[in-house]
């Protein structure tokens, strides 16, 4: 099969009626398609707190996963995201001990939080971004490849990190955050303003 490369593009507050959960963003590096996927909270903050190189207390479980497969000598090589069947995406962890290869099922958001630890590369299948692969519009519409509107989500665009922003872009971001009542993501922003002063 065909494999793309995909990268993390964005994280944020699903518009589905799961509460508490989150759209994790994927994007082909060489395209403009999109594969949203919709991940629990708990699985969304263990990708964010890696993507922010947050280290917690404790171990959190991809942590732990890390470190045994050290222990062991196995290494993750990619993180593939394999199939779509009826709404639910499937994913591979592919490892190795230099020896022998083995690929391991995984729900796609454990995957992901895993592979982003080890710091391989995301893939997907040509058939799997045919089927679920969506192209933004310059008004963020997100279009099937039919081009017929199909969900919402904010995706952060690449390098959206705090720490790119100026201060004055901050406080602007700041407000907006506050005005849509996402005080989650306020605080991060006012975390982020404070370091600086």
């Amino acid at each position: 099969m065909n494999k793309v490369k995909i990268e993390i593009l964005g994280l944020s507050s699903s518009q589905s009626q799961t509460t508490g959960s989150f759209a994790l963003v994927l994007g082909e590096v060489e395209g403009e398609r999109r594969l949203p996927i919709i991940i629990g909270m708990f699985e969304a903050q263990a990708i964010a707190l890696e993507i922010e190189k947050i280290t917690p207390n404790r171990p959190m479980t991809h942590d732990l996963f890390k470190s045994f497969a050290h222990s062991f000598s196995y290494d993750v090589t990619e993180v593939i995201i394999s199939d779509l069947k009826e709404g639910v995406f499937f994913a591979k962890i592919v490892c190795t001990d230099g020896l022998k290869t083995i690929e391991i099922d995984a729900r796609p958001s454990d995957a992901i939080a895993i592979g982003i630890r080890f710091e391989v590369p995301f893939y997907t299948y040509e058939a799997v971004l045919s089927e679920a692969g969506i192209i933004l519009t310059e008004d963020d519409e997100i279009l099937d490849d039919e081009g017929e509107e199909k969900i919402e989500v904010e995706v952060a665009p690449k390098g959206d990190r705090l720490q790119d922003f100026s201060v004055d872009k901050l406080n602007e971001m700041l407000e907006e955050a506050l005005n849509a009542e996402d005080y989650e993501r306020a605080a991060k922003i006012r975390d982020e303003i404070n370091k600086r002063s």
